[in-house]
């Protein structure tokens, strides 16, 4: 072989030089031409090109698919496996060269480098690493460089969200490129996608997509470095190797030049970097691209274009002939010759390829491309079927073609499965662009460019629906226009600039959508903020005139309006007024913001004033005077409950008349507690939880709210949880009594029943339910039922009250109660009733009673009613009182706010004034009245009380915790235990009117 270069020149250079401009200006300087270029895609840029110099009927576009040929065409634009072996045209430009190194396309473009001639001028266009195998094979050769028009700098690593707009992500596999393209459009709106599989038409509208502005990003594989013109300033590779077919292997420093050399156009300066999982690029290989220092290409794939057809083995033979000129090699079989060599073993192929005519038949009909990437020995079948009717018949059984069209022409599915289609369809769009091929080819290439044009455009739809958002683009092109934009907001708070969800309004904040952070954030923002500020003056008038139903205070301590947060309370001089912090941005200012902070400060007031009214009306009472105001204040500081031990000496001192005015502000005195009744209830004790918890930091503690649904349940009593802040039970209205917890209400319903037992004296009347010895008492069913306890939580409530437990055996019991009266029916039933009864103003609903027997632990009830020994006696507990442990001695910590009670009030109840105020008839209501449970009057709506305020009263009647003197320092002894030493008996005054009452009442007896 004998090569020449003369008439030929090599314009070589990297990317951005012009040389395909500088071709196509040279071609039309020509009477005719052709132009080869490795792409269908860059074949199309080319020829719309062309047309646009010298009109569509000069010039025709040939590629294996299509195929565009006015009669009079001067000019021809082909992909370079569609350039005749040769011609009679004045002009030849082959371009990209240096894919004739390319291990699967290489040889074609080596064919063409070295045979195909223009009569007047040929032009070979590539890269700078072609020159050196170029002037070796073509002695003669004239190259021109060309240097590149704009710079290319290295701009770094940087995240795929942070990329700069006008960006090309590149990736080498389609998997990866859907997920970049999808990761961008939720971050910044939009993403192209080009990739070598997708048809011409598809790729089209993907770049137009790009180009247009209407997405600042492009994700693609290689194929952009193929010539395609783009207006990229960046390119990021978020890959760096990639399958060439046989494997998978690094990109050498010439790939990962031609790809970045995308980065800018004309005289714009570019940059390109690595995002993703990419290692930066280490400095050697960052100054070669830089520089466009490269390896030079040192041999091109080759193979011979001198077939022998003579028969299958002849044609094998010529195809596997081996170079004979210094820098070519035989190429590796592609995707034809692998064709032949399955079609060879075919027995009804070698029974057809009889003649050269037919082999040479069968070797044009192995030129098919694999467009659907299947497996070689598939597409061989293929192939077998065409040559099949080729030789039997003429030309493809078109019925056979048109079940494979009609399979394909569906535009339903999503992205692979309409790529699958394409691929299928552009099959046959070859097979009907061959010549001989088809007895009506016309028809077929009108039928099949219709569908594939049909399914690309579904396809571009898919993509775009995928992996773009349109309201996004939209936004993005009006600000590189730098047009007033126009923004919007919902009635449910969305904002909306150019009709693109930017964020969401909430009261008076606004929070923008994730993705708004990027170099357009500011933009779109001041857009937003124009609109917000004319939205907050609005609804700052709505508010300021809304009713106290549209506003609601939470647990949590938010004010909402309409169910928006627009403001927070913390803590403030008062635990009864918090302060109030609105939750706005700045453009809430001026008199707006005035009027939304007085309107949420006169709800805060009117709120708490109205859910807490008893304890407002306290604190505002101008009627209590001296130790009553005193003992107000502490209340109201006390969120409405104390326990009595801690103010005994206040109380004690309280005469009647001070008592009964704070018994009208619905103040109950109870034996162990002061408090508010109407307090202990869901949503005061709420709101009191609220109210100290912003005092005293606690809305983050452990048991904050937890004790409120029980309450509202109407639990009597709970399992305490030690995790929690026991604070948060008296906030509630319980009292924390080691493993349970009570509430106070119940506790003062617990000492009415225990009073009477404690108070009645044997031999004077019937023996109530529980009493034992009138100093001490055993638990009852009604106790059980009103605590909603178990025995064994009542011995743990009792002794937290501080009652100490007497045990005695079952036998001793039963010797003791045989000899004292039996319990009444009647005094049953009483003792059953008071049980059962709830005073409406003082408790909430109850739970359901535990069943208990009724008599003491161990001894069971005979048919008359006297007890008698069960089968298992256990020891039965007599409670007094006194001498107890109080539950914050036994439970580790003191309640915040609950300090340990003097010696002198220790005990259960006020001591003796307290009885002597009880037994007094002062309580009685000026209006003529009987006394309620709280001392007012029946008139005033309170239940009547037969008792006065006898319920006041401690459960004993002596000393409280002193031992008796003639047990100090002594054993104690249960049986023989007095409330307090016994008394001399005097001698009776027979004139004394309380002689004749008794004898009057022996004599009723006889």
């Amino acid at each position: 072989m004998i090569l020449s270069g003369r008439g030929v020149t090599a314009v070589l250079g990297p990317t951005n030089t012009g040389k395909t401009h500088y071709a196509i200006e040279r071609m039309v300087a020509h009477g005719s031409g052709v132009i080869g270029l490795p792409l269908r895609l860059l074949a199309r840029e080319v020829y719309t090109r062309l047309v646009e110099k010298v009109g569509p009927t000069h010039v025709a576009l040939v590629t294996g698919e299509e195929k565009i040929t006015p009669p009079n065409a001067r000019f021809s634009v082909c992909t370079v496996e569609a350039m005749p072996r040769e011609t009679k045209s004045a002009f030849v430009a082959i371009d990209e060269v240096q894919l004739a190194g390319d291990l699967e396309r290489g040889h074609i473009f080596t064919d063409r480098i070295l045979h195909l001639r223009g009569r007047e001028e040929t032009l070979l266009l590539g890269a700078g690493t072609m020159r050196p195998i170029l002037e070796r094979l073509l002695p003669g050769l004239t190259v021109i460089e060309r240097p590149r028009l704009s710079q290319l700098f290295y701009a770094g690593q940087k995240k795929i969200t942070r990329l700069p707009q006008r960006s090309a992500i590149v990736a080498f596999s389609a998997d990866e490129v859907y997920a970049i393209a999808e990761l961008i459009r939720r971050q910044r709106g939009g993403a192209a996608v080009v990739l070598g599989a997708l048809s011409p038409r598809t790729r089209n509208a993907q770049v137009g997509l790009y180009q247009s502005g209407d997405v600042e990003y492009l994700v693609a594989t290689d194929a952009i470095g193929m010539g395609l013109n783009l207006d990229v300033d960046h390119v990021a590779f978020a890959q760096d190797r990639k399958f060439d077919g046989y494997q998978f292997r690094n990109l050498n420093p010439g790939e990962l030049g031609q790809i970045a050399g995308r980065a800018g156009r004309h005289l714009r300066d570019g940059t390109f970097g690595v995002t993703g999982q990419v290692q930066p690029f280490d400095d050697e290989l960052v100054e070669r691209i830089e520089t466009h220092q490269f390896d030079p290409v040192k041999v091109l794939q080759w193979r011979s274009k001198a077939l022998d057809f003579s028969s299958l083995r002849d044609l094998r033979a010529s195809l596997d002939v081996a170079p004979v000129i210094q820098g070519l090699t035989r190429a590796l079989p592609a995707t034809d010759s692998q064709a032949l060599d399955y079609l060879s073993r075919y027995p009804e192929v070698i029974d057809m390829a009889t003649n050269p005519e037919r082999v040479e038949k069968l070797w044009d009909a192995c030129a098919l491309p694999d467009y659907r990437r299947i497996t070689p020995a598939q597409h061989a079948d293929l192939i077998s079927t065409i040559f099949s009717d080729l030789v039997r018949i003429g030309w493809v059984n078109e019925d056979f073609m048109a079940e494979q069209v009609q399979r394909a022409d569906r535009t339903d599915g999503e992205i692979d499965t309409l790529s699958a289609r394409i691929a299928q369809i552009r099959t046959w769009t070859y097979v009907s662009n061959r010549p001989g091929w088809l007895a009506h080819p016309t028809h077929w290439q009108e039928k099949t460019r219709e569908i594939e044009d049909r399914l690309s455009d579904a396809l571009h739809e898919r993509l775009t629906k995928r992996f773009v958002d349109r309201r996004t683009s939209v936004l993005m092109k009006r600000l590189r226009e730098n047009a007033m934009l126009e923004a919007e907001i919902s009635v449910n708070g969305d904002v909306f600039v150019e009709g693109h969800h930017v964020g969401q309004l909430a009261g008076f904040r606004f929070t923008p959508i994730a993705g708004t952070e990027g170099p357009d954030a500011k933009a779109v923002q001041g857009a937003a903020q124009k609109a917000l500020a004319l939205e907050f003056e609005a609804r700052a008038a709505r508010l300021y005139a809304c009713g106290n139903g549209d506003l609601a205070l939470g647990s949590d301590g938010f004010v909402r309006w309409l169910g928006e947060p627009v403001a927070k309370l913390a803590a403030g001089d008062h635990i009864m007024h918090p302060r109030l912090i609105l939750l706005s941005d700045e453009q809430l200012t001026g008199s707006a913001r005035d009027h939304v902070a007085a309107r949420l400060e006169r709800f805060v007031n009117h709120h708490i004033a109205t859910v807490l009214k008893p304890l407002d009306d306290l604190s505002r009472a101008e009627d209590l005077q001296g130790l009553a105001k005193g003992l107000a204040f502490q209340l109201v500081e006390n969120l409405g409950l104390m326990f009595r031990r801690d103010v005994a000496d206040e109380v004690k001192s309280l005469d009647q008349d001070a008592r009964a005015s704070m018994r009208r502000y619905g103040i109950r005195f109870g034996a162990y507690h002061i408090f508010m009744p109407l307090l202990l209830k869901p949503a005061p004790a709420e709101l009191i939880t609220l109210l100290w918890a912003l005092k005293n930091d606690g809305l983050d503690k452990l048991g904050y709210g937890d004790l409120i649904p029980a309450l509202a349940a109407g639990r009597t009593s709970v399992v305490t949880d030690p995790s929690f802040e026991r604070s948060f039970y008296k906030l509630a209205g319980f009292r924390f009594l080691g493993k349970r917890a009570v509430r106070v209400d119940i506790l003062e319903r617990l000492a009415d029943l225990i009073r009477p037992l404690l108070q009645w004296k044997p031999g004077s009347s019937a023996r109530p339910d529980g009493a034992y010895d009138g100093r001490r008492f055993v638990t009852t069913t009604a106790m059980l039922s009103i605590l909603g306890a178990t025995p064994d939580d009542m011995e743990e409530i009792l002794k937290g009250l501080g009652y100490r437990a007497d045990a005695v055996s079952a036998e001793e019991a039963q010797a003791f109660l045989a000899n004292q009266q039996p319990l009444s029916a009647a005094a049953a039933a009483d003792t059953e009733e008071a049980a059962e009864s709830v005073d409406d103003a003082d408790a909430a609903p109850q739970e359901q009673a535990v069943e208990t027997p009724v008599l003491p632990e161990g001894v069971a009830e005979a048919t008359a009613g006297e007890p008698v020994l069960a089968e298992e006696p256990k020891p039965v507990l007599l409670w007094r009182p006194g001498g107890g442990r109080a539950e914050n001695q036994r439970g580790g910590q003191r309640p915040q706010g609950e300090r340990r009670a003097p010696n002198n009030a220790s005990r259960p109840g006020e001591g003796r004034r307290d009885n002597r105020d009880n037994r007094e008839r002062g309580e009685r209501n000026e209006q003529g009245g009987r006394p309620n449970r709280d001392g007012g009057s029946n008139r005033d709506g309170g239940r009547p009380n037969h008792r006065g305020d006898r319920q006041e009263g401690r459960p004993d009647r002596g000393r409280g915790d002193r031992p008796e003197r003639g047990d100090r320092g002594k054993a104690p002894q249960p049986a023989r235990f007095e409330a307090k030493p016994p008394r001399k008996e005097k001698p009776i005054d027979p004139d004394s009117p309380f002689a004749k009452l008794a004898a009057l009442k022996e004599q009723m007896k006889k």
